[in-house]
């Protein structure tokens, strides 16, 4: 893989990264993309076609041309398409990728899965060069909550169980999913607040366990006084 683009700046470039038929207009990736300042769609193409490496290369490009440091907001496939990439584009620790927010990983490994989640198997097991939370729903259709559970583990991720709230998905009735913000807040404190990799490890997964009351002011997520940010109009919810 190539070089990266770097440059000093405090708030991180934030790019969603949709699985398996691309996130659609109602999704809450979508509803980020136009509410949210910062907030690009990695482009892998072939949504419904997904080719591994294809999709690797692209989210690499996307990486690279982005302004780092990067925070990664992954969906079902795309949470694999991240975490082939730390595989097979090794960072040090933090930079360019400063985090990532992975959220209801499609589960590759199932005797079940369809051809074009086999694609993708079997699962990376190596702990992600960036601070993660992995995010998980009771009733997946995709994934067992133990399964999600176990990636978590293998990837050094902090986990965070939502209950029942299916894929995570716009089936799920979530709308613009607001709790999903604050996890980005957490991740963003987690990758350091002056967009630098400045936090160790050990701290970055500290900020990642805290409980919300301890959280540090946030950065996107939707609560008050940060109006500014995003928008709160009705017509970004259907």
């Amino acid at each position: 893989m190539g070089s990266f683009a770097a440059y000093d700046a405090v708030r991180p470039t934030i790019l969603t990264v949709p699985g398996l038929g691309g996130s659609g207009p109602s999704h809450w990736q979508t509803l980020w993309e136009s509410s949210v300042p910062g907030v690009h769609r990695a482009d892998l193409g072939m949504w419904n076609t997904p080719h591994r490496n294809s999709w690797v290369t692209k989210l690499d490009e996307a990486i690279r041309q982005a302004e780092a440091p990067v925070i990664l907001v992954a969906h079902s496939l795309g949470c694999l398409a991240v975490a082939w990439w730390a595989q097979l584009s090794p960072q040090p620790y933090g930079w360019p990728v400063a985090g990532a927010l992975l959220v209801a990983p499609a589960d590759t490994d199932r005797p079940d899965a369809c051809a074009e989640l086999k694609a993708f198997a079997p699962s990376p097991r190596i702990p992600l060069p960036f601070p993660s939370l992995v995010v998980a729903s009771t009733d997946d259709p995709w994934i067992t909550i133990d399964r999600a559970h176990s990636l978590a583990a293998e990837w050094g991720s902090h986990f965070v169980d939502v209950g029942d709230t299916g894929h995570i998905n716009a089936a799920s009735g979530i709308g613009r999913w607001p709790e999903g913000l604050d996890l980005l807040d957490r991740v963003i404190a987690a990758a350091g607040q002056d967009g630098r990799p400045s936090l160790s490890p050990g701290d970055a997964r500290a900020l990642l366990t805290r409980s919300r009351d301890l959280d540090p002011p946030p950065v996107f997520g939707d609560r008050p006084g940060n109006a500014p940010l995003i928008a709160r109009t009705q017509n970004q919810l259907h």
